[in-house]
């Protein structure tokens, strides 16, 4: 194949074709992977997820609260994430998000 010769838009497909196709075999390369490795775990009587301790990184627990909103103090915040509007008018306000600390 002489890719000198190509236009553009078949160059661009050529490319997202290999894209895919390299994709598709990493995946598959993977899963091969995880198979042996779930048949080895099988042979010494446990699952691959007991072995790997396959356990998300968010366990659904939130983070404890770090700022509360003295006006209404059932709006806190852990200080992590997006802040809430009340602590983004606090700050506009002036106010030292250090007052908001509980």
């Amino acid at each position: 194949m002489d890719l000198s010769e190509m236009s553009l838009k078949d160059l661009q497909k050529h490319e997202k074709d290999v894209h895919q196709a390299i994709t598709d075999y990493e995946a598959r390369r993977l899963k091969t992977a995880r198979d042996a490795c779930a048949a080895l775990a099988k042979e010494h009587g446990f699952t691959l997820d007991e072995i790997v301790g396959n356990k998300s990184k968010k366990s659904g627990a939130k983070a404890p609260a770090k700022y509360r909103n003295p006006a209404d103090p059932s709006k806190t915040w852990a200080g992590k994430g997006r802040k809430p509007d009340w602590i983004n008018d606090a700050i506009a306000r002036g106010d030292d998000i250090e007052t908001f600390l509980i």
